[in-house]
């Protein structure tokens, strides 16, 4: 008697793969990884390009295993990438799965971050479409999944900057304020602060007032502190890096500031060997997860295992997770 997954091996021949929303380094080699594994199953792997805009428009091309050949370092998406507004109506989907329909697709992985899975969930419940995702995204900010693909290469690109950054304060005794990236998360900021001896963190999750960072960098400057960075998440309820020290300048005019703005330079360059790891271990996931039946589910790494969790859990925001992170930074940066 065939089991589950041989089963499931002979009828699903075609498996499709879109990279979709923000660029996260490790996508190509997240690409390479679902190619090379539906090959090696006996399947045939499709590209869809520009994203749930190229899904609906039939934008599909066959990629082959010399398709995705020394794309395991490179930056950014092959596929390329694209926001679809197309994709959040009823009618947007259907088409889309009209034309998976018409190219004889039996399944379909995306790559990406929140309002990628969001889209896939109503999709997948909507059409019964066989759909897998991939956390694709620098903010790390979705469940079921230790980290993101393209968080540690955001993350080691931010940490290289700010140390660049403060050859230039210690030089010339000043307050720097450096804004990063993450959306309504902290974990960028947060795992930059600690390694880089940030004075002090302002995320959503810190509870940091300007108040309370106009008395760290007092206190700093009272126990000789000679220079100060302060990493502001964009996401802050005090706004952004502009604003904050704005108001600490409001407040208190005695530092001279600078600030410096990362934006999106943290989204590219060459991915990290955890990244290119990460990327690799969960496009195969993605693949037999797809040919072992299972849907509407994102493969994820926890505590070093792979895991599926269903996309109504992994959209919802893991900041809680990041209290011990808060307490550290807070103890460290005395």
């Amino acid at each position: 008697m065939k089991n589950e997954r041989q089963i499931h091996i002979e009828y699903m021949k075609k498996i499709a793969v879109l990279t979709s929303g923000g660029d996260a380094p490790g996508m190509n080699a997240a690409i390479r990884a679902v190619v090379r594994t539906a090959v090696y199953h006996g399947c045939e792997a499709v590209g869809v390009f520009q994203g749930y805009q190229g899904l609906i428009d039939g934008d599909f091309k066959r990629l082959h295993v010399r398709s995705v050949a020394k794309i395991l370092g490179r930056g950014g998406t092959i596929l390329k990438s694209a926001r679809c507004e197309e994709f959040r109506s009823v009618e947007g989907r259907r088409n889309a799965h009209q034309a998976l329909l018409e190219h004889e697709v039996d399944a379909l992985v995306v790559i990406g971050g929140n309002g990628t899975f969001e889209g896939a969930m109503h999709f997948s419940k909507e059409t019964g479409f066989p759909v897998i995702g991939l956390p694709g995204t620098i903010d790390n900010d979705l469940s079921g999944s230790d980290f993101t693909i393209g968080f540690d290469t955001a993350t080691n690109t931010v940490v290289e900057a700010v140390d660049k950054i403060r050859d230039t304060a210690d030089s010339h005794n000043r307050l720097f304020f450096v804004e990063v990236m993450g959306r309504d998360s902290g974990f960028i900021a947060l795992h930059s602060g600690i390694a880089t001896g940030a004075v002090a963190v302002m995320t959503p999750e810190s509870g940091i007032s300007i108040e309370d960072l106009v008395g760290i960098l007092n206190n700093g400057q009272a126990s000789n502190k000679t220079s100060s960075i302060v990493i502001v998440a964009e996401g802050h309820p005090e706004g952004g890096a502009f604003e904050i020290a704005k108001k600490v300048h409001a407040i208190d005019n005695k530092y001279e500031t600078r600030i410096t703005v990362l934006g999106h330079l943290q989204r590219g360059g060459d991915p990290s060997c955890a990244d290119r790891v990460l990327a690799s271990r969960l496009g195969v996931a993605a693949v037999e997860g797809l040919l072992s039946g299972k849907r509407n589910v994102m493969a994820g790494v926890v505590n070093d295992r792979l895991v599926y969790f269903p996309f109504e859990e992994v959209i919802e925001n893991k900041s809680a997770s990041l209290e011990d992170e808060v307490r550290i930074a807070k103890i460290l940066s005395i």
